[in-house]
């Protein structure tokens, strides 16, 4: 266990702040609720960030940047939409301060004609831009995607996993065609769950929505869902088909081939840092982080022993092989020569940060023509000559990363139960995992569950089979096989 680190087993949401702040991933803001993402973590964001992208205009999408402040009657145009989010909503309604007997104040002559909403998301906006852009089926598709922040307004806030500002990406997409939107937002779900398993090293399970859990405004929901450490649920990503909901709220039609006069169908999705959250507690264990080398601000770290300057010299003319070897290979690496540091402190600090290879070299290594390593995903030590190292560790890096996939696969297989008894699901729930079982469809059966066990359904698979099924709560023909969990 590392040293000022919880153990997870004793208090698994004390574990994953502690976590947090002892690897430098990010620190409290000044405003309750918001948070500080530290160059390390943010190294992360930038990683995942990155690899979305890159696919994203694989697919034909473009970047663009819409206004952080959104008219309050927006938000009124499209009534289940603003409803899911009113409650979570910041709200500015003056323009500028003054002072007044040496305090500074809100100056009440600055009150504003119109609320001014800071975007909880960017539908509304967006969509008051496409009724402007959107003339004719040869404007369509429009394929936009945002880098953006949000702010909701969190009453009760976790670093990375439920802050009042977050950062994500959000794309908004318009289309001729029911089919072509759906497409569209299941494409997008494929991408997620790309880059989630095999950039994160997180499996996922993916489906869509029921009624009650699907976004505000859109007639379904998909989502990848994961299963974290302490086996509660985590919403990875999301997409959403939107139908003409948005288009009808604000009035963006298109002139067909036939010159007939239609509505668009529209589609949203995002993923946000908390998916930082998540990486954290599918591949955390009680020594900090364990992050898989795809997304590693650090993929190798070498730690120099040695007593004198002479033999840091001799250490570093040693290494330079490696060196070559790692920027050859593109391998993000570190070599930590820092002073009035032990090697024992830099261990600890570099296991903490989850670097997936430490490799440690001292004058006996030297003597003995070889290095030392251990992986951050297994324990104990490793020897090899330094004249075997060609090609070693781009391969040991795959390996690691393919190791901590297969690490949470197991673990999330070995917590997922099937059952058609309701006090063996609510034990099941009450223990932590995901429960497969048949639900009756019914939003009665579906709240009287999540009354009784605080589950909730984390998504209905596409595949599904429920001929000789029955609800796990009434006993009736079940509507669909789906999941349930506990979740953040």
């Amino acid at each position: 266990m590392a040293k000022g680190v919880t153990p997870q087993s004793n208090d698994a949401s004390k574990w994953y702040t502690d976590v947090i702040t002892k690897a430098q991933l990010a620190d409290y803001g000044p405003v309750k609720g918001t948070m500080v993402i530290r160059p390390y973590g943010y190294s992360i964001w930038e990683s995942i960030k990155d690899e979305f992208d890159t696919q994203f205009k694989n697919t034909n999408h473009v970047n663009a940047y819409f206004p952080l402040f959104i008219p309050k009657s927006f938000l009124a145009k499209e009534a289940e939409h603003v409803e899911g989010f009113a409650k979570e909503c910041a709200v500015v309604t003056h323009s500028k301060l003054k002072v007044d007997n040496n305090k500074l104040v809100v100056d009440p002559e600055s009150k504003l004609e119109e609320e001014i909403i800071v975007r909880p998301t960017s539908e509304t906006v967006i969509w008051s831009m496409y009724k402007k852009w959107i003339n004719s089926y040869r404007d369509l598709p429009i394929l936009i995607n945002q880098w953006a922040n949000v702010v909701r307004w969190e009453m009760r806030t976790r670093l990375f996993l439920r802050t009042s500002e977050f950062l994500w990406q959000e794309g908004h997409t318009a289309h001729s065609t029911e089919d072509e939107a759906i497409v569209e937002a299941k494409k997008i779900l494929e991408i997620y769950q790309d880059v989630v398993e095999n950039i994160m090293a997180i499996p996922v399970l993916t489906g869509y929505k029921s009624e009650s859990e699907k976004f505000a405004g859109a007639v379904e929901t998909y989502c990848i869902e994961a299963m974290m450490g302490d086996k509660k649920a985590l919403q990875a990503g999301t997409s959403h088909y939107l139908g003409q909901n948005f288009a009808k709220a604000f009035d963006v039609k298109f002139q067909t081939e036939n010159n007939d006069e239609e509505y668009v169908y529209a589609t949203s999705w995002g993923v946000s840092t908390r998916l930082i959250g998540a990486l954290i507690m599918v591949h955390g264990d009680d020594q900090g982080l364990r992050l898989p080398p795809k997304v590693a601000p650090i993929q190798i770290v070498i730690v120099p022993i040695f007593k004198s300057d002479e033999d840091k010299e001799k250490i570093i003319d040693y290494v330079k092989p490696l060196f070559k070897e790692f920027d050859k290979n593109n391998i993000r690496y570190y070599f930590d020569d820092r002073n009035k540091m032990s090697p024992g402190f830099k261990f600890n600090e570099w296991e903490m940060k989850g670097v997936p290879i430490r490799i440690e070299v001292g004058m006996r290594d030297i003597n003995d023509d070889a290095i030392i390593y251990s992986r951050r995903d297994k324990q104990g030590k490793h020897k090899i000559e330094i004249g075997s190292i060609k090609g070693h560790f781009p391969n040991l890096l795959d390996d690691i990363q393919q190791s901590l996939f297969d690490q949470a696969k197991e673990f999330q297989e070995s917590n997922t139960h099937s059952t058609n008894s309701y006090d063996d699901f609510k034990n099941i729930i009450k223990k932590g995992g995901f429960v497969k079982c048949g639900w009756d469809g019914t939003n009665e059966t579906e709240e009287k569950i999540k009354k009784d066990t605080k589950a909730t359904i984390r998504c209905i698979p596409f595949n599904q089979d429920t001929e000789s099924l029955k609800c796990i709560y009434s006993d009736t023909q079940a509507k669909y096989q789906v999941i349930f969990a506990r979740a953040y």
